[in-house]
């Protein structure tokens, strides 16, 4: 499905482009985009996001509005996910290259694919988002 959600996205953005270059299209990019992520089975279950909505103040009897409410954070999170991602391979990398310097590993290699998310990856990732993650005082 992600590469279908990609090919949609990526013809919304010609749609957009064309609109900016030759003037506005006859269909809103919205009234497009919404049969397209009708079938779309988020990340983020509609039941759980309208109970997180509801807790949060905000309450929609329509569904595309949650479908794209989920879609929003679905992006977000893979955002930071992937950010978290690349801080380990940077740190991963920079532990090995000082620890087998010289030597080839080609376990090394495999065991690379295989990555935990850890806090010490997320907490920056999410630094770049504006947020900020602190131990209690109980775990110092």
């Amino acid at each position: 499905m992600p590469a279908e959600l990609n090919r949609a996205v990526k013809e919304e953005k010609c749609h957009v482009e064309q609109e900016i270059v030759t003037g506005p299209v006859a269909s809103d990019p919205l009234q497009r985009l919404l049969p397209k992520i009708e079938n779309f089975t988020t990340t983020i279950p509609d039941a759980v996001l309208v109970d997180l909505m509801a807790s949060a103040g905000f309450s929609s009897n329509d569904p595309a509005i949650v479908r794209l409410i989920s879609l929003a954070a679905q992006k977000w999170l893979s955002g930071v996910t992937y950010d978290a991602l690349q801080h380990s391979k940077v740190r991963t990398s920079n532990q090995s290259s000082k620890s087998h310097h010289g030597h080839n590993h080609n376990q090394g290699d495999r065991r690379q694919d295989q990555r935990t998310l850890t806090m010490e990856d997320l907490t920056p990732a999410l630094a770049e988002q504006g947020i900020t993650i602190r131990k209690p005082l109980y775990y110092e």
